[in-house]
């Protein structure tokens, strides 16, 4: 027979763990027809020699529920070798929605996911209304990935209680409508929910994101509707500080695992050596839950962010700054960044460990006051010692004489190799937190696979080539159950990543672009080392470019 696609000589590693080997891999009508030795022709042949050739990368954990409508290659994901992402992580999201309070959703990814009010307002399209109708809307657009979707919990709770959502938790009434549409949007391919209990989730007029007002008769309501079906996972975003699981939220691990029967996904686990042995401890804490389904979530990449001072949810975490997020304009930010009483709670909140009370990890980057250009690439700490100020002063007033127009950044977590060697030796881990979509101008992750497979696994040799294949492939997407995603086998969709392993890679520090609606500046990471993408046997990626194939779907559990 004649193929559509036939890539020739290269080094399959597919996915499951399994040593690699050499084949060919042949592809016809989106799937993959046969792995061995191919004789018959194709109308397209590729020679992989000296390359791998992989699943696609799964992506669990991003935001692009708002990107998708503006950009269906979902980049940069795309340029990764990921063919299928995960959106609707952390409890917060745009469906369901209805039209007049449009306005709210916005402000809540604002808050929560660093993305700017004018991006969105531009860019968001609203061909929808219910989160059926959201899915249905993303396939219509025909994207160049897959895209899968778990359902939100503030959207949810927002669409039936109103603002009510933002200040107590649901009546039993309230809690089994909001139980069927859950159950609704799962029916239509959703694969879970997704919620949040962490304090720097301020959603609109710096509120706490409404899903943190959940009760655990809510929880147990909608855990049990994954129950009843039997599939699908729950995504949390549980650590109160990064990295640091307290007993109460293993507590509700254990109740959201026993309610749902299914797997719960947390986040955040990063290694921080403010607190040295935070992740250690959060493992032994959370042993039982990790032996019943739950999957701690971690990036391979050291966490350095960029952060906008107009837009500085770097500081969100920090109680005091809770009156900064109340009201989001320069003039009220400019007032509370001068007030001595929020300097002096500030101060007072930087005494409890964070890594961002180290000021040698926050460095001033960008000013646009020529008067402060000397202040460039100098630590805040730097600053402080110069000026003979205490640290929070000499920043706040430089972001003041800069008229907030100041950009940092800050250093902070996953810098330790021998705890970063633990950590991805973990088969409970899951590789994620890409946040792809989200946090636009101050970092980019979402090219972690890429930065797993060139530094820890040809660099430093922490894990095999097979081992950090596996997990980009298969251990996410049988997490989510999507279980034809994830591995490279006859019969199964051609997903495909095809690299070459000698040049793989991509750098922590990104790129800045103005291609955001609006021309706003986003942050990218470029890739290197991807050769070809193929998704549903349509290449997507060649060479360091996209192509126009649109071959994505949208995987519905």
């Amino acid at each position: 027979m004649s193929y559509d696609l036939v890539i020739k000589n290269g080094t399959v590693v597919d996915g499951t763990g399994a040593a690699r080997y050499q084949a060919d891999v042949a592809i016809v009508d989106g799937k993959v027809a046969e792995i061995g030795k191919v004789t018959e022709g194709a109308k397209r042949t590729i020679d992989a020699h000296g390359l791998v050739v992989a699943p696609g990368f799964v992506d669990p954990h991003t935001h692009y529920d708002a990107q998708i409508c503006w950009d269906g290659a979902v980049t940069p994901s795309s340029w990764h070798g990921v063919t299928s992402v995960v959106m609707g992580n952390c409890g917060v999201g745009i469906a369901p929605c209805k039209p007049e309070t449009r306005e709210i959703a916005m402000k809540d990814l604002v808050n929560v996911e660093g993305i700017p009010f004018d991006v969105l307002n531009k860019g968001i399209t609203w061909d929808w209304e219910t989160f059926p109708e959201f899915m249905d809307a993303a396939a219509a657009r025909k994207p160049s990935l897959n895209l899968a979707f778990i359902a939100p919990l503030t959207p949810f709770r927002h669409y039936v209680m109103g603002d009510a959502s933002m200040e107590r938790a649901a009546t039993p009434a309230e809690t089994h409508e909001i139980a069927r549409l859950i159950g609704e949007a799962m029916d239509a391919g959703a694969l879970g929910f997704s919620s949040t209990t962490l304090n720097q989730h301020m959603g609109f007029e710096g509120k706490p994101l409404a899903c943190r007002n959940a009760s655990r008769e809510e929880m147990k309501a909608y855990a049990n509707q994954l129950k009843q079906r039997g599939r699908g996972a729950i995504e949390i975003a549980l650590t109160r500080q990064v990295g640091v699981l307290e007993e109460d939220q293993c507590e509700l691990l254990d109740f959201l695992l026993e309610e749902s029967g299914r797997p719960v996904t947390f986040i955040a686990l990063f290694d921080r050596d403010d607190i040295p042995e935070a992740v250690r401890d959060t493992l032994r804490r959370a042993a039982p839950q990790i032996a019943k389904g739950a999957r701690p979530q971690t990036s391979p990449l050291p966490l350095t962010r960029e952060c906008n001072m107009d837009n500085p949810f770097a500081f969100a975490a920090f109680p005091a700054w809770k009156r900064v997020f109340a009201d989001t304009s320069k003039a009220a930010q400019r007032l509370v960044y001068a007030d001595p009483a929020f300097r002096n709670q500030f101060k007072a909140d930087l005494k409890n460990p964070t890594g961002f009370s180290d000021w040698r990890r926050v460095v001033v980057h960008d000013v646009r006051n020529p008067a402060l250009k000397h202040l460039e690439r100098k630590s805040i700490a730097q600053i402080a010692q110069e000026q003979g100020k205490d640290s929070v002063d000499a920043f706040l007033d430089t972001v003041l004489a800069d008229d907030l127009d100041t950009e940092l950044t800050i250093s902070s977590w996953n810098t330790r190799e021998d705890r970063m060697r633990e950590l991805l030796n973990n088969p409970a881990i899951l590789m994620a937190l890409g946040d792809g979509g989200a946090h636009v101008d101050m970092l980019c992750d979402a090219g972690y696979p890429t930065y797993l497979l060139g530094t820890w696994v040809r660099e430093k040799q922490a894990i095999t080539l097979e081992e950090g294949v596996r997990k980009l492939t298969s251990d996410p997407a049988d997490l989510f159950g999507l279980k034809d995603r994830g591995r490279l086998k006859k019969g199964a969709p051609a997903d495909v990543a095809i690299f070459d392993p000698a040049a793989i890679g991509s750098s922590n520090h990104g790129e800045r672009r103005h291609d955001l609606p609006g021309g706003a500046k986003r942050i990218v990471m470029p890739s290197r080392g991807v050769e070809y993408t193929v998704v549903n046997g349509a290449l997507t990626w060649e060479q360091g470019r996209l192509t126009d194939a649109k071959a994505g779907l949208v995987l519905r559990g």
